[in-house]
This record gives structure tokens, sequence and C-alpha cells, in this order.
């Protein structure tokens, strides 16, 4: 709710002062995945996956193989060596559970670890594009709903890091005949 208030007075105040400069908008999730670095982030991110989810396999064969041989010998053990199995499996049981809770707190530091150099560049574009357009204001437009009118300057940002635009690959919709 309090960024939702910041967000419309942000909006008002531009709105009061779009008389004295130019707006423009953005979208930093389009410019970031457009980006070179991106990709590879991406890439190193979904490896990181991998072996992560590659540790959770780990344990839980780790834990299926001690409980199977818990089973197995518990005939033969005395309580004691029976006791101390089973708070094994225990631990073990929870370490599996915690696991995908501390795997995706691992993954989102990595995200943000890869990710931060990434937006910083991305906002110093922006600001560098915005100061050589002109641009007294520049917004990101995935948080406005209602805007006043304004330039989208995702084309010089991309200019302004040499990203060259791709064709898109989507084949237009078009009407069927007699409508």
């Amino acid at each position: 709710m309090k960024k939702l208030f910041v967000a419309g007075a942000l909006v008002l105040s531009v709105f009061g002062a779009s008389a004295q400069g130019k707006i423009g908008y953005i979208s930093t999730e389009d410019l970031i995945s457009a980006m070179p670095e991106a990709a590879d982030a991406n890439s190193k991110l979904q490896d990181y996956q991998s072996s992560l989810q590659q540790q959770g396999n780990e344990y839980l064969q780790e834990l299926n193989e001690k409980d199977s041989l818990f089973v197995r010998d518990s005939i033969k053990l005395s309580s004691a060596a029976k006791e101390l199995r089973r708070n094994d499996l225990i631990a073990l049981y929870q370490k599996v559970q915690n696991w995908n809770q501390t795997s995706q707190q691992l993954l989102q530091e990595k995200q943000q670890t890869l990710l931060a150099p990434i937006r910083s560049k991305a906002l110093d574009a922006i600001k560098d594009a915005a100061k050589d357009g002109g641009y007294t204001y520049v917004l990101d437009a995935a948080a406005l709903i209602v805007s006043p009118p304004g330039d989208d300057i995702l084309p010089l940002v991309k200019k302004k890091l040499g990203i060259k635009d791709v064709p898109s690959t989507k084949t237009p919709v078009t009407k069927p005949i007699g409508q």
C-alpha cells in the first residue's frame, strides 16, 4: 500500500512537472533481457540450479539407502545401536526436508549476485540516454497503470549499449476473411 501511495505521488508530481520537461518510459525488464550479459547470467543460474538439485537428489538417495540398511539390519542391532541409527536417519530426513528452502535461498542470492552488475549497467545506460535525449523524467513502464504521454526510450538505450534489435519471430495475427 505504501508503494502504491509513493507511486501515486510520483505520478502526480510528474503530471505537475510535465509542462517543464520531456517524459520517457522504458521497460527495464525488456532492456535487461536484451543484454548479452543477461543470457550469460541466466546460463550460469541454470547451471547453479542444476547443481543444487543434484545435491538434493544425493541427500535423498543417501536417506533412502540408510533407511533401507536400517530396516534390513534392525533385527541384528542392539537397542542402543538402533537408537543411534534412528537419530542419524531423523537428522538426515530433516536435512532433506530443509534442502528445498535452503536451495531456494541460495538460488536467490546467486541471482542477486549475478544480476546486480547487469542492473547497474542498465540503469547507467538509461540515465545516459535520458540525458542525451533531454528527458527530465524516465519512468519504468511496468510500474505505470496510467501515465501522461511519453516516449519509449528503449531503442535509445539499446543503441547506447550497442544492442541490435532482433527481428521478431512471431507471425502477425490476421483477421479471417469476412470480418
